[in-house]
């Protein structure tokens, strides 16, 4: 019987690569459901290809659109962001992929986490947020969440069968992104296109400008402690630019182990959706000959502040990290349409950390009003720039 799984931002950049596995392994999966919340076009022509059983557009304005273009095919058309989160009741879903980008994931999450659905977790902002939370609730219902990120999928693999064995610490690997070796001045006047410009992975603008900040290691971080409940001090984060290596597991009797594949995120996509069984597949193979030499390299904290910023954020706790992921999300916006410079993004997230009140044991509406609150102060910081 096939696997039916449920694609949250199926028109995203882990969405449409998760339809690849898909056609690739096509026997064993089917699609039940399609959501996207503004990509109407390719949403439609999505929908008709895999034929699921339900779709959602998010954005209301976009109902009717979708709604005429499919009624001749029986699918359900819901739209809005509630009914993101209301699909989860559904029996049919055997396993959900979690490709939203950002915040608003945390709400559908949560919801599929209550209804007992199992998780292939692309989304790394809704633990950075509300980690504590959600372990929580995958805990009581017994769900597991299995990580798509390649460095997360890589510890998740290398604690296969180790069960209680007591662990040192994790190595997250970084590519060091488009600016690895750059030097400050050079920094300054980067252009969007040159940030966007990730050297190894194919991802969405957000996710690029977050690798070429190392923010997204940072964010990584977080998730890496509240998935495999490592203390924030046993975490640490190497420069790693071919991107072969992800991620390594220190042991106490000092054994070490790593995954290594070609840097392609179709490979723990499959993994995630197919696990325990590893499936054959024709996407790209490793050849260490090929690519000769694996360098490494520590992070240089005082040109990439953002991750400094996070781990302190991470170390705080709290909402901490939550002012932290919505100051970056609302610099990385401003970045993107050119109202600020490379530099000035972990400038809105520093200030923006400063000016928020601290909550030292959040609950759920805490994380809301300090994510709206947040998104309002640090706003208002981008008056202080003119790029």
């Amino acid at each position: 019987m096939k696997k039916r799984i449920a694609i949250f931002g199926s028109t995203g950049s882990i969405g449409i690569q998760t339809l690849q596995v898909i056609d690739e392994q096509s026997e064993s999966f089917s699609v039940e459901i399609l959501t996207a919340n503004n990509n109407t076009d390719l949403l439609i022509s999505q929908t008709i290809k895999y034929l699921p059983n339900v779709v959602v557009i998010g954005n209301k304005d976009h109902y009717s659109k979708v709604y005429d273009a499919l009624k001749d095919y029986d699918i359900k058309v819901y739209a809005g962001q509630d009914a993101i989160s209301q699909v989860m009741e559904m029996d049919s879903i055997d396993m959900v992929l979690m490709g939203i980008v950002g915040f608003g994931a945390l709400k559908p999450i949560i919801a599929a986490l209550k209804n007992k659905k199992k998780i292939a977790l692309a989304n790394k902002e809704s633990l950075v947020v509300a980690g504590e939370l959600i372990s929580k609730i995958a805990i009581e219902n017994n769900v597991q969440i299995i990580p798509i990120d390649s460095e997360h999928s890589a510890i998740f693999q290398c604690l296969m069968g180790e069960f209680d064995n007591p662990i040192e610490k994790i190595v997250l690997t970084a590519s060091g992104g488009p600016f690895h070796g750059k030097d400050a001045e050079t920094l300054k006047n980067v252009s969007i296109d040159e940030a966007l410009a990730h050297p190894n992975w194919k991802m969405g603008n957000k996710v690029s400008v977050d690798s070429a900040t190392l923010m997204n290691k940072g964010l990584e971080a977080m998730e890496a402690h509240w998935l495999f409940n490592i203390h924030p001090s046993n975490i640490e984060v190497i420069i790693h630019p071919q991107s072969v290596v992800h991620s390594l597991v220190y042991f106490a009797d000092r054994s070490v182990k790593t995954l290594l594949s070609f840097p392609d995120m179709r490979i723990p996509i499959q993994f995630a959706l197919t696990y325990p069984q590893r499936l054959k597949s024709s996407f790209p193979t490793l050849d260490l000959i090929q690519i000769n030499t694996l360098n490494f390299y520590g992070p240089d904290v005082k040109k990439f502040r953002n991750l400094a910023l996070a781990f302190e954020a991470m170390k705080i706790g709290g909402n901490m990290p939550c002012i932290l992921n919505t100051a970056n999300d609302v610099a990385v916006e401003a970045f993107l349409v050119n109202k600020i410079g490379f530099l000035q993004i972990p400038d809105v997230v520093e200030k923006s950390m400063k000016m928020i009140p601290l909550i030292a044991n959040p609950v759920l509406v805490d994380y809301f009003e300090t994510e709206k609150l947040t998104r309002l102060k640090a706003t208002e910081l981008l008056g202080n720039y003119h790029n």
